[in-house]
């Protein structure tokens, strides 16, 4: 499966973007999907995740209640909704996809997944 990030730009602290995983060659619905960032000097960390039902959802704590993951399994869509945003959000985000051994459970752990996009990049200004 081929994985496309978007949506990403330059928006001022407190605004919303909504970033968007496309997926081709394959359908989306057998994966499980995470949400990665990666800001300059630091190393790549677990945004959001869904399992491929859309049932389980899981956050980095410090995204909890800004940020909701969803996906369309129609559209072969994964979304990140990012609301009321922090300068420290700033980073370049991946969307990743794994059809992981159990469907009860997303992983948090970047070597985990086998798929990756290419990024797009957030950059929130103060």
């Amino acid at each position: 499966v081929q994985l496309q990030a978007s949506g990403g730009g330059l928006v001022q602290a407190g605004d919303s973007l909504r970033l968007s995983c496309a997926a081709s060659g394959r359908t989306l619905k057998i994966y499980e999907v995470g949400w990665f960032r990666q800001a300059p000097g630091k190393e790549r960390e677990f945004v959001a995740g869904i399992s491929r039902s859309g049932g389980i959802r899981t956050y980095q704590d410090s995204m909890k209640g800004r940020f909701t993951i969803s996906r369309d399994n129609a559209k072969n869509t994964v979304d990140l909704q990012m609301n009321s945003l922090k300068p420290e959000d700033t980073a370049i985000y991946y969307c990743a996809a794994v059809n992981y051994y159990s469907n009860s459970e997303v992983p948090r752990e970047s070597s985990v997944y086998s798929y990756w996009g290419q990024g797009t990049q957030v950059t929130v200004s103060s």
